[in-house]
């Protein structure tokens, strides 16, 4: 696990060039606190920046070069599958000089060429410059699990693992305001743009060419084994795709257990977490466990739960137990790391348990991927019940005006069922890619279009959006709902979380139900396998069934809510009301619209801020951003 830079010139490399890029690398160095490399060619230069998990020798640090030395690669990420590569490799005569993946990945590139990415089992972003033909080739792994942004100009072509590190080169930070009108509704971009114009990301399963005259072509390698148009499931029984669910994710759990480093795994309390550290403790002897715990709000506290997993697993377990001042920690912390507006709150979780990891293990296996590719949020129960049009959903359909009217608040358990109810109402009157974009979001778009002074221009934000949603145009296929979770929730929201907030403790997270053929296997099943009228999850219930303590496995799933609107009216109103959003910094942002955001701010004050919250922390997100890297 590391951080990679690089950059491609037009014409002879300058010395500002190879400055910046010597900065790039400097700003990744929590993605790889044990070496750093660069090297430089004619017209390009490669940096890398090392968190060492297999073979740890220096030997295997990078930049790495072939015999030759025309090949020379970056790469960030783990190979799970590479001994079995490197014996193909020996059998074609190549001889090997280090006992890590990255010397196997480079061969099998010379071997195979691009071919070679369809073999790799694992999680990747990879920089590889072919010296002789001046060409650079980049490639990210099929899920997105590992970042990779690129920037392209007349002038050069640069790559980094953080926005951070690109924008150490001389890039234009125009703002693009299509990407900030999504981020305010749903506190995240979605991939593949970003909140700088001219900064992409590589879509997740491509890799992108880039020739001797910076030429781009970008070609996918993997594409998921499922049609939304024309779904061809699989007619495996549902007995039978319980054991082949198990047995693929025991084989991913098992090859997720390579290295060379201490290794365990996060235990939060749910069923994907207890499953994943429930096969790992078959495969591997006194397993470490970690999880968190909330001693300010037992509500969210799934500790007692992990900790009966951990009692029938015999695991060296460990909890943490966080309080608020904890919490505030990692938001200070987590604001500083952030290199582009994410404003999902549940980061400061992750960040305050990786912190705690990472002084006990380099790696750690989650259950990251479950919930979107087996049905498991609320919002799938929502678009099942709104589907099924029992009495119940008649009900809360009718009864709009009345949720409209009644005082709603993430704060309180009434004022929150009714907040649920509210949108529930809301989505019944649209489509199901309307409603699905209404459910992702915390605020609608046209409180969203309400706050931005500049108004859009053109379709280019109605193109992006239902590119997103494009599936739910397809067919009404329940699993059209989970395909638009993978591709839109879990790449650009969930995985992005967890890989900033653990890179930025220089701590490597694994996810076993990633694994390419467990999602081809996922999307084999029909959505009855996954959601009833009773149960989310419902096949990895069942499957999990057997290796869980009864109290787990009949526990509704937990989120977990950062107390905002506590923070923001008590600890962070100085920095709210006096700072990021005072009147003052933004008529001389001229960004927002001052009123309106003045008008959230009286929300937040009131008995019913309803998701105010919500919008407010993503506007302090942005803004402290902004004074970072803008203004």
């Amino acid at each position: 696990m590391c951080g990679i830079s690089g950059i491609f010139s037009s014409g002879v490399i300058k010395e500002e060039q190879k400055k910046a890029l010597k900065a790039a690398v400097d700003k990744l160095s929590k993605r790889g606190p044990d070496s750093m490399g660069i090297e430089f060619f004619e017209r390009a230069g490669l940096g890398h920046r090392r968190l060492a998990i297999l073979d740890t020798s220096e030997a295997s640090n990078q930049p790495f070069f072939d015999p030759t030395r025309r090949y020379c690669i970056v790469f960030n990420g783990e190979i799970y599958n590479y001994r079995e590569i490197k014996k193909e490799l020996e059998a074609h005569g190549i001889q090997f000089k280090t006992s890590g993946d990255t010397e196997v990945l480079l061969h099998a590139y010379i071997q195979f060429g691009t071919a070679f990415l369809n073999k790799l089992d694992g999680f990747f972003a990879l920089a590889i410059f072919d010296r002789e033909e001046n060409a650079l080739l980049l490639a990210r792994d099929r899920f997105g699990i590992k970042p990779l942004l690129f920037y392209n100009s007349e002038e050069y072509f640069a790559f980094g693992s953080e926005m951070k590190a690109l924008l150490e080169f001389d890039i234009p930070r125009e703002l693009d305001h299509n990407s900030l009108y999504t981020y305010l509704q749903l506190n995240y971009i979605p991939e593949p743009h970003s909140i700088i114009k001219d900064l992409k990301k590589l879509e997740p399963g491509h890799y992108l060419k880039v020739d001797s005259q910076k030429r781009l072509q970008s070609i996918p390698f993997y594409q998921l084994e499922y049609d939304p148009a024309n779904p061809n499931y699989s007619r495996i029984s549902y007995d039978d795709a319980q054991i082949k669910l198990i047995e693929i994710l025991e084989n991913s759990v098992k090859n997720r257990l390579v290295s060379d480093v201490p290794l365990g795994t996060f235990l939060s309390g749910g069923i994907d977490s207890s499953l994943i550290t429930a096969l790992a403790s078959r495969h591997q002897k006194d397993l470490k466990t970690f999880s968190v715990g909330f001693k300010d709000n037992k509500h969210f506290d799934e500790s007692e739960h992990a900790l009966l997993l951990a009692k029938k697993y015999k695991t060296d377990h460990t909890a943490y137990m966080l309080g608020e001042n904890d919490l505030l920690e990692s938001l200070e912390y987590s604001l500083n790391y952030i290199d582009e507006p994410f404003a999902d709150s549940s980061a400061l979780a992750v960040h305050a348990l990786s912190k705690k990891t990472a002084g006990a293990v380099k790696v750690a296996l989650s259950g990251d991927g479950a919930d979107e590719i087996f049905a498991g949020y609320n919002k799938h129960r929502g678009e099942f019940m709104m589907r099924k049009e029992g009495l119940k959903t008649s009900l809360t359909k009718n009864l709009s005006t009345l949720w409209q009217v009644m005082p709603k608040s993430r704060h309180t358990k009434l004022g929150n069922f009714i907040r649920k109810l509210h949108k529930f109402s809301e989505g019944s009157a649209l489509s199901i890619p309307e409603r699905y974009w209404l459910w992702a979001g915390l605020q609608n778009e046209a409180n969203a279009a309400n706050l931005m002074i500049k108004q859009l221009e053109g379709d280019v934000y109605r193109r992006r959006k239902y590119n997103l949603l494009h599936a739910l145009m397809q067919s009404d296929d329940f699993n059209n709902v989970l395909y638009t979770d993978l591709n839109m929730v879990l790449l650009s929201d969930m995985l992005r979380k967890v890989d900033l907030m653990s890179m930025s403790c220089s701590l490597e997270v694994r996810t076993p139900f990633l694994d390419h053929k467990m999602v081809d296997f996922a999307f084999q099943l029909p959505s009855t396998y996954k959601i009833s009228e009773f149960s989310t999850k419902r096949i990895l219930r069942d499957a999990a069934r057997p290796f869980l303590p009864e109290a787990l496995y009949s526990k509704p799933k937990q989120g977990f809510e950062v107390p905002l609107w506590s923070w923001l009216n008590n600890e962070l109103k100085e920095l709210v009301f006096d700072d990021l959003l005072s009147t003052e910094f933004l008529q001389e942002q001229n960004l927002f619209n001052v009123s309106y955001v003045n008008f959230l701010k009286d929300r937040l004050q009131s008995n019913r801020p309803a998701d105010v919250q919500a919008n407010i922390w993503a506007l302090v997100v942005f803004n402290h951003w902004w004074k970072r890297y803008i203004a």
